[in-house]
């Protein structure tokens, strides 16, 4: 099955899901299960599900042929190309391919002068007035085409303005631009751009990340130590007739592989291989030679051969516009997308339904535990009435006022419940804080006033380890509080359930181990960036902010996804105390209700005790539900048959290339 048909799937799949949420959602609330907690679980869930995005990095140097595996795996649908993809280099700033439901089809543009600012990307996305904005009409293949060849512009500047631009290098000469006969430097035009198109995968959640060559992804930090390394799968694309140059291993040294758990994530592409097709060679010798290339371009990247894919973009492009198949099978290009559906497509949705799976198991329980509660107060009411048959009127009057003493003595216990709570929130206060983004800019502190140091800083990969050990044990610490918390809550919640019988059972804490491998990943791509090769860039202090600015945007999303976790936490064992107290006095009103009513009718007893077992039958059939609803929802099949668009789609319709 090709990547798109995957996605179609993958994106069907979440729509369905996401529908089987909010169904369960009303049913719930209509039931009166929908606590704080529950409905923050729901919310998160199909939040989840909805904006779940799948990045797919494009990584080369100039000339290997990205732009065009671009156009033959997801844009042969338009019968054209679409990224710019000529001889020579085309695509000369960072292109992220997207869509935003709120934002009109339109290509982005941020001038590369942004670069002699100290703002982060991720800071400039924030001020879209900033950007260069062009229209895009997706009715009209030519002048989309037309349109994004912007990213291919490019500006002459002096010797100093490029190294001002971080495109020159008197340390790395071969790396460095051609300069021209008036010795001019050319450089791109723009620094970033962002199209925004409703294609089918785009609109499922793909978002593709096409790079240039080594000179820009080193000259922008964001690029190396946020966008790539957050990529579900990254394609690195070589030329087939050349194999690993001296560049290509740079790019892969430095950008794309600091870790052997990255290396799963990475397809390597030997691309044009229709150079390679000779008609005076034989097809076996012409194959011999491809399979040579396989074999030492892995050996040279230490990568299973199997990661290894060679291809012609080109030629699976004609191929797909003409209706080709032989070509198309000849291209090898079918290869590489069951590739990219078995390997990114099939991990993406294994994470993803085993976080969904874990989810509806805490949803199932929580909601459970609401009917649990209204099933053993029913069980204690049933007894009470039971025990009053044959008995005068001096036992209810009795009844009664037990009923109304234990009311009035649950009503006092307040109290203890509120010095619960407050021990409960002072010791998660201190979490927090550890969490915050306060907490976060003066542990960041050190390592700016590093970066800020003028000259060659030899000692970065010192304070970069002293930054991310005090990070590493900040989080590692909050997770020591987390247990303590925990074992305080379960200390309380036993003693509170044997006091008052109630049936609070403490919520799993969260495990904030995962955040603490998140940042060593972090970690290991930065001091990546911090060799040999980038001293010289390091020595400006506008590159070292911008550097320092891209960490702190990437590690402000670990922390708020961990704090997240632990206000969800808090949220779970708060609301399970309120549903338990809020059930209790309903229950206290229920008891003398049912015992007003046996005191002014004969009759009452018995038409009580009927309307509580008619409750009870009710319950179990609540709860019969409730586990048909999460299991359905659980189970809710991972590739459903495909979806057509709707009418109004039709232009993105045509876009589908491989379906």
């Amino acid at each position: 099955m090709s990547f798109n048909k995957k996605f179609d799937q993958h994106g069907a799949w979440r729509r369905e899901f996401a529908l089987r949420l909010k169904l369960l959602a009303q049913w719930m609330k209509s039931h009166d299960l929908l606590d704080a907690a529950v409905e923050e679980r729901l919310h998160r869930l199909e939040s989840q599900v909805r904006s779940d995005k799948v990045m797919v990095a494009f990584v080369a140097e100039f000339s290997r042929g990205k732009s065009e595996l671009i156009n033959a795996i997801f844009f042969a649908g338009y019968g054209r190309r679409i990224m710019p993809a000529s001889a020579g280099r085309t695509t000369m700033c960072p292109t992220e391919l997207g869509y935003d439901a709120d934002v009109l089809p339109c290509l982005r543009l941020l001038p590369i002068e942004t670069r002699l600012q100290s703002q982060a990307l991720m800071e400039w996305r924030a001020t879209p007035e900033k950007w260069t904005q062009i229209e895009l009409d997706v009715n009209d293949p030519a002048q989309l085409a037309k349109a994004l060849e912007k990213v291919a512009e490019v500006r002459h500047v002096s010797k100093d303005d490029a190294k001002a631009l971080g495109f020159w290098s008197d340390e790395h000469l071969d790396d460095n631009p051609m300069v021209g006969a008036d010795g001019s430097i050319e450089v791109p035009k723009w620094r970033h751009a962002l199209i925004n198109i409703a294609h089918p995968l785009l609109k499922q959640g793909l978002v593709i990340l096409d790079t240039p060559g080594l000179n820009a992804i080193g000259a922008e930090p964001e690029l190396t130590v946020s966008l790539i390394p957050q990529a579900h799968a990254v394609v690195f694309i070589l030329a087939a007739d050349t194999g690993v140059t001296k560049s290509d291993l740079a790019i892969w040294r430095e950008h794309l592989i600091t870790g052997p758990e990255e290396s799963i994530s990475r397809l390597v592409v030997l691309n044009k291989i229709d150079t390679l097709w000779d008609t005076l060679s034989s097809p076996e010798q012409v194959q011999s030679q491809i399979d040579r290339q396989r074999a030492t371009s892995a050996e040279v990247l230490k990568l299973p051969e199997s990661q290894v894919i060679a291809v012609s973009a080109q030629k699976g492009l004609v191929a797909k516009v003409t209706g080709n198949q032989e070509l198309l099978q000849a291209s090898c290009l079918p290869e590489l997308e069951l590739a990219l559906s078995e390997g990114v497509m099939g991990q993406r949705q294994r994470i993803l339904r085993s976080a969904v799976a874990s989810g509806i198991a805490e949803l199932h329980v929580q909601a459970g535990r609401a009917i649990h509660i209204r099933k053993r107060d029913l069980a204690e009411q049933m007894d009470e009435l039971r025990g009053l048959r044959g008995k005068n009127s001096s036992v209810i009057q009795h009844m009664r006022t037990r009923i109304e003493q234990e009311q009035l003595e649950f009503d006092a216990s307040g109290a203890r419940i509120h010095a619960v709570r407050s021990v409960h929130l002072k010791q998660l206060r201190e979490v927090l804080n550890l969490l915050s983004t306060p907490t976060l800019k003066a542990e960041l502190a050190e390592l700016t006033v590093s970066l800020k140091q003028p000259g060659i800083k030899l000692g970065l990969k010192k304070a970069y380890g002293k930054t991310f050990l005090r990070l590493i044990e900040a989080v590692q610490k909050a997770q020591m509080l987390n247990s303590d918390i925990q074992v305080m809550l379960t200390a309380s919640f036993k003693q509170l359930n044997a006091e008052f019988g109630f049936s609070l059972q403490a919520p799993k804490e969260p495990d904030l181990m995962a955040y603490k491998v998140e940042l060593e990943q972090i970690e290991r791509s930065h001091l990546q960036y911090l060799g040999i090769r980038n001293l010289l860039k390091l020595s400006q202090p506008d590159f070292s902010e911008r550097l320092v600015r891209a960490l702190g945007t990437r590690l402000r999303v670990v922390y708020e996804s961990a704090m997240g976790e632990v206000e969800l936490w808090n949220k779970s064992a708060a609301s399970q105390l309120d549903a338990q107290l809020r059930e209790r006095r309903r229950n206290f009103g229920r008891r003398i209700e049912a015992i007003e009513r046996i005191q002014s009718a004969a009759s009452g007893l018995d038409e009580r005790i009927g309307e509580i077992s008619a409750q009870e039958t009710a319950l179990d059939a609540l709860d019969d539900k409730l586990t048909e609803l999460t299991s359905h929802l659980a189970s809710a099949p991972l590739e459903p048959p495909l979806q057509t668009d709707p009418p109004e789609a039709t232009p993105g319709k045509s876009m589908r290339a491989g379906a």
